[in-house]
This record gives structure tokens, sequence and C-alpha cells, in this order.
């Protein structure tokens, strides 16, 4: 498989104070098999869509309980170095870069408005194996943060990406590219989101029909936060799950009306 330039979301995964009841509701919402937990690597729990690699879930850390989210993994050829960048641009390094067997070499940080997010340095673990386009798959992620200065300035210095701001008086996005590959958005949380909800990656997984997902996970006890809309991109919904954390689904088959307009940015 090809090397991901520094910077491509490359993985994902989330704590779960009860690691059966995930697998269950992610089984059943997005399709997902799960593979045997590794109790050498704290019981980590690798996700598979159609059998190929999709994300991973793992009980809290201790002291960590009840504080469920998904973590976006950003390609690092160099984990160490772009620690140091994150650094340099004001971010805050969580734990120092590890590695993990010959899996590979992970970090978490966080950046300036508050958003965690890890980076992968691959070895035998390559990240992400189920293409974007099948249920069940990664397909999307972005930083939804109070300060975008912040983290526009941050992602630009620290990943070398470019950025396009999309045309809309009515909502504050950007998004940011490797070349010509849109890998992550950037969205301005609003006086909607609560207050006591800090900045953070939210990550979008791929689903054959989005209303279909919906109806299965708010019976499962998830809590639908937006949607189902259809848009340019996909139809899709924004949820919390049974342990509070927050992703979105997305069919990128049901599309409606004309991609936004964007502008370059220096």
């Amino acid at each position: 498989m090809a090397v991901k330039p520094d910077g491509t979301p490359i993985w994902a995964d989330a704590m779960f104070s009860d690691l059966e009841g995930a697998k269950n509701f992610y089984g059943d919402v997005l399709g997902w098999t799960f593979g045997e937990s590794s109790s050498e690597y704290g019981n980590y729990t690798q996700a598979y869509a159609q059998d190929k690699a999709a994300a991973a879930v793992v009980p809290p850390m201790p002291g960590q309980e009840g504080q469920s989210q998904w973590c976006l993994y950003f390609a690092a050829s160099d984990a160490a170095a772009t620690a140091a960048r994150i650094r340099e641009n004001g971010g805050e390094i969580l734990m120092e870069p590890m590695a993990v067997g010959d899996f590979g070499t992970m970090c978490l940080a966080r950046e300036p408005s508050g958003a965690v997010f890890g980076l992968w340095q691959p070895g035998t673990h390559v990240g992400f194996e189920a293409p974007m386009e099948e249920p069940g798959a990664y397909c999307w992620g972005e930083v939804f943060t109070r300060e975008p200065e912040k983290t526009d300035a941050f992602l630009s210095a620290v990943f070398g990406y470019t950025a396009r701001q999309m045309e809309d008086d009515a909502m504050d996005f950007r998004v940011f590219s490797i070349g010509d590959d849109m890998v992550l958005g950037r969205m301005r949380m609003t006086e909607e989101f609560p207050p006591e909800i800090p900045s953070y990656i939210n990550v979008y997984f791929t689903v054959e029909n989005c209303d279909d997902a919906v109806a299965r996970a708010v019976k499962q006890g998830a809590v639908l936060r937006f949607g189902p809309m259809t848009s340019p991109f996909g139809r899709m919904a924004a949820l919390t799950d049974p342990q509070g954390a927050n992703f979105s689904v997305i069919d990128v088959t049901t599309t409606e009306g004309e991609m936004p307009r964007t502008t370059e940015v220096s």
C-alpha cells in the first residue's frame, strides 16, 4: 500500500468504558466486525469494514473512564519531528511519540484551540484499509473550534496544508488539502454548541443509507444531533453514541445541490 503523505488522516480510535456495548453499537450501525482484543496493548480491538481495517475501540486508561471521544490520527513519516513542530506552533503534546511494537509509533497532541488528535508513523500497521466509499469506512474529518484563527494557522504550519475558505456568510468553514486531495475540514463552533463542549474533531463514517443508519443508532440509544440532510457531498447526520462519543454518518451516493464556491487562502 502506498505511503500516505504527512498530514493525511490515517487512523481513528475511541476509548469506551463499555467495550462490548461499543462493539454491539457500531457493529449494528456501521456493520463493523471486530478482531480479538490484544491484551498486550490494553485490549485494543480493531474494527473491520468488509474485512478491511476501519478503526479501533479500546477500554479507557485509568482516570479517563466515561470520556469517550473519537480520536483522528494523522500520518507522520517522523513522529518526533512532527511533535516538535506541534510544540513550536502552540500545540501541546499529551503523549510523547511511543513505539507500539512493530505496528508503528503513536503520539497524542492538542491543537491551540483544544481539539485532541493523534499522529501515527506506520510500521506494519499502515492505517485505514477500507476505501472511503465503502460502508463502514472512515470518510472525512472536521475540526470544530471556537478559535478558528488559531486552528487554521496551526494546521497549515504543522502539516503544510493549503487552504480554501467556503464562500458562505452563514457558515465559517475551511477545507485543507495536500496537493489536489482535500483531507480535512474546519468548522467554527457557533453559540448553538453548549459552552462546556470543547473543541474536537468530528469523524464521518460511510453508510449505505443514512436514514437507516440513524434509525439503528437511535434505537440503540444514540442521540441525533443534526440531520439527516442531503448536501452536495452526500446525505449526512451527526450523532452522539450511547457512551457520549460524537460521530457522523454519510451516504456519499445521495447528493443534492451544487458544490459550494471556495476561495484560496494564502
